[in-house]
């Protein structure tokens, strides 16, 4: 992929290009790297123009002025912008669909299409939102690194925990350079998000939804309630993932991402 860098708000943003075809965008979630989608890149670059930036905070974009989900949302019109790009598809993966969704409510004529990848287009719940508290007074006292350690094996379903360890350990290897004031930004951005299923009930494009039978982060239950929203949507559920399935089941996350390019009827 090519390593391209852009200046939003005088502030540092990187994000990777590779591939010719319709342009599809994929945006990562909190405390992960560009780099976890790299399999999917693989596997589109083929056929599709794949773009995938380092959300500010993260990887080797620096923190943006504004840390809201509207403010994330803004760095990825401007690579739009910068690539010429009028039309694409955009895949959020858990925060990142909260950025994709922010981005659809500002600027939904950018998109021929989007999906939520263990996402949500619900606010979170005050029990949610405690949680995320108290992750916040975690990471103040011990530090991003620490947190992200404690927390990313629950991201996993057992099955991985069982027959794949070592999946566990290799993403947590990658999680070293988060700094505490971004993970902090993010998560203060995520209980500040307002209810966003409007946007998928008065959406005239396709939105696809790819649920973790075992996700604790974004339950089943949750993406259940709400892939009946679109006027058209399409779900997958991925049975042997919690919230990383694009890293536990990559190649099923690929044909589901694959397939819904092609039956949708958006390339």
């Amino acid at each position: 992929m090519d390593k391209k860098e852009i200046e939003v708000d005088d502030r540092k943003v990187v994000y990777r290009v590779s591939g010719n075809g319709e342009t599809v965008i994929l945006i990562h979630g909190f405390g992960e790297l560009a780099d976890v989608w790299d399999t999917q890149v693989a596997f589109l670059e083929d056929k599709f123009r794949i773009i995938v930036p380092d959300l500010p905070g993260s990887g080797d974009s620096e923190p943006a002025a504004d840390m809201s989900m509207e403010g994330l949302a803004e760095p990825i019109k401007v690579i739009l912008d910068e690539e010429k790009i009028t039309k694409c598809i955009m895949i959020g993966h858990s925060m990142g669909g909260y950025i994709t969704l922010a981005f659809a409510e500002k600027y939904p004529h950018y998109l021929k299409a989007f999906g939520l990848f263990h996402s949500t287009a619900f606010a979170d719940s005050e029990e949610k939102k405690n949680i995320r508290r108290k992750g916040i007074e975690f990471i103040n006292q011990h530090g991003a690194s620490e947190f992200l350690k404690s927390t990313t094996p629950n991201l996993f379903s057992p099955l991985t925990h069982n027959e794949n360890p070592a999946l566990i350990d290799e993403q947590i290897k990658t999680l070293d350079n988060f700094s505490a004031s971004a993970l902090v930004s993010y998560y203060e951005a995520m209980i500040q998000r307002p209810d966003r299923t409007a946007i998928l009930r008065n959406s005239t494009i396709p939105i696809l939804f790819i649920a973790g039978k075992w996700d604790n982060a974004v339950p089943l239950p949750d993406i259940l309630k709400q892939c009946h929203l679109p006027s058209l949507s399409y779900i997958h559920i991925l049975e042997n993932s919690g919230h990383m399935g694009m890293l536990e089941e990559p190649q099923k996350a690929n044909l589901f991402l694959g397939g819904f390019f092609n039956e949708s009827g958006i390339t």
